[in-house]
């Protein structure tokens, strides 16, 4: 399957708990089929002391969301829409958002 949904990409959660929060996906697990995205789904975790964090404690941190749950932000209006994928005339593949017609930046 193509990858729709990349890194870097701004993304808005469609269903669940964090549903309409927007954010920008810091990375993509394509094997399962999840991503992390920035701000949402936040959960807390009990950590040990170690070099990366000698105080240690409660942290707070994102944890994976399912990519059925994301759907793109349009670059032209920001609203939530589907991604194609066409050929450009120098024979380059790109992502464009359904909605306006819009190439997808990275």
């Amino acid at each position: 399957m193509a990858a729709k949904i990349k890194k870097g990409d701004k993304v808005v959660v469609t269903t669940g708990r964090d549903k309409g929060k927007q954010g920008e996906v810091l990375k993509v697990f394509p094997d399962e089929g999840r991503a992390i995205v920035q701000g949402v789904r936040l959960v807390k975790r009990h950590t040990k002391p170690s070099a990366k964090n000698p105080q240690g404690g409660i942290v707070t941190k994102e944890a994976p969301i399912s990519i059925a749950n994301l759907a793109h932000l349009d670059p032209k209006d920001g609203k939530p829409t589907r991604v194609g994928f066409r050929f450009l005339e120098d024979g380059r593949k790109v992502r464009y958002a359904k909605r306006s017609g819009e190439l997808i930046d990275r």
